[in-house]
């Protein structure tokens, strides 16, 4: 493996731990700073939203600069955002914080492939991609429930010190391992994106991604505060808990990607939606007893994640079919959708504590995830429809 695709998959653990590790610290952050926990459930939304502003505008807009000079910018900019928040005097400071390490994170992930891939040989392009997206993965796995537990018992500022010190880390690899010169094709511009957001198809995808995840994340957003409230669980174990999460959801992926190959992209979203509806419907009676509390979130975490592969292959198909000047676009733009959902769903999340209470998260964003599992067999009957006329005129 490169050391330049290792110094990548670095940037992708932090950029991982720093974007996930704040559903573990909400209760501790709302204590220390004297504010409501739907207040701290901004910290969630913005950030989401700086994702997906950054993915498609800032993408664009940087698109002639030196790739190496562009990721190391990137990487100092997520390094000063967490600094920023480890030193914030107030909430205000934070958010600033949050949106800036979003909107670096935005621009990393949507050159990130392309990076990835010019790395090595192009028959190595898909390896050389899932190596570094393996960042995300060991950061839910590792980075979330360590930075949970440093904010736990040294205080969440010193987690996202420890966030930045990764950052630091990422730049330096950059800098000395990332090669000055590589190929890449300039993105596309934003008038060619927002072409893509003209196909209905595409934006009933947008629509299933987004919804699909708001659902899970309305909980999710306030699952450490589920657990020490509703499950009795100390502030210590929610670290261990998030662990268990974070493995289920490694198991989950490749369980995803498999069902999708076999099965193909719409009926393996299918059967994860339905899945995912039952299990946070499920967590409204287990919730109040720790070891059933824990068995479901680690059914949760299997299904939580699974539908990333179906939903990528799913894009990227719809996208040959109606926007094939932009199919690279299409993908882009289904991970701001992703973001767009976290965003929605923990503003969302947070009115539903305020007005109605904890437990009252997971049976709402059930129902929403139903909202995807109704889009995704309208998708589905769509594509019918569309086969048989194609056979019906002989092509």
């Amino acid at each position: 493996m490169p050391l330049a695709l290792l110094a990548l998959t670095i940037s992708a653990f932090a950029i991982g731990t720093t974007e996930f590790v704040i559903v573990g610290l909400l209760p501790t952050l709302a204590s220390d700073l004297s504010i409501s926990l739907p207040s701290a459930g901004l910290l969630v939304s913005l950030y989401a939203l700086g994702v997906a502003v950054g993915a498609p505008v800032l993408t664009a807009l940087t698109g002639r600069l030196p790739r190496k000079l562009l990721l190391l910018a990137l990487m100092a900019l997520f390094t000063g955002g967490n600094l920023l928040a480890w030193q914030a005097p107030g909430f205000a400071a934070l958010v600033a914080a949050r949106l800036l390490t979003g909107l670096a994170h935005g621009v990393f992930f949507s050159i990130g492939s392309t990076l990835a891939t010019s790395l090595v040989p192009r028959e190595k392009a898909a390896s050389a991609i899932a190596i570094m997206f393996t960042g995300l993965t060991v950061a839910l796995v590792t980075g979330v429930p360590l930075g949970t537990f440093i904010g736990q018992h040294f205080g969440w500022r010193e987690t996202f010190l420890a966030v930045s010190l990764l950052g630091a880390l990422a730049l330096v690899a950059s800098l000395v391992f990332v090669p000055g010169q590589l190929r890449y094709a300039p993105p596309s511009s934003l008038a060619q994106q927002a072409r893509v957001l003209t196909e209905p198809r595409l934006l009933l995808v947008y629509a299933t991604t987004a919804i699909g995840y708001g659902g899970s994340f309305i909980p999710f957003t306030f699952l450490a505060a589920i657990l020490t409230e509703i499950s009795g669980f100390s502030t210590g174990a929610v670290g261990w808990v998030l662990l268990v999460y974070g493995l289920s959801v490694a198991v989950g992926n490749l369980w995803g990607g498999r069902l999708a190959d076999r099965r193909g992209a719409t009926a393996a979203l299918k059967i994860i939606f339905a899945a995912l509806a039952a299990v946070l419907l499920l967590l409204n009676f287990t919730a109040p007893h720790p070891w059933l509390a824990v068995a479901t979130v680690l059914l949760w975490g299997a299904v939580a994640f699974g539908n990333v592969p179906g939903l990528q292959v799913y894009v990227v198909k719809q996208a040959e079919r109606f926007a094939p000047q932009a199919v690279d676009v299409a993908s882009g733009l289904n991970i701001a959708a992703f973001n767009l959902g976290i965003a929605g769903a923990a503003w969302a999340g947070g009115l539903i504590v305020s007005r109605w209470g904890l437990m009252h998260t997971p049976w709402i964003g059930a129902l929403v995830v139903l909202g995807s599992l109704a889009l995704t067999h309208w998708s589905g009957a769509l594509d019918r429809r569309d086969g048989l006329a194609l056979r019906a005129a002989g092509q």
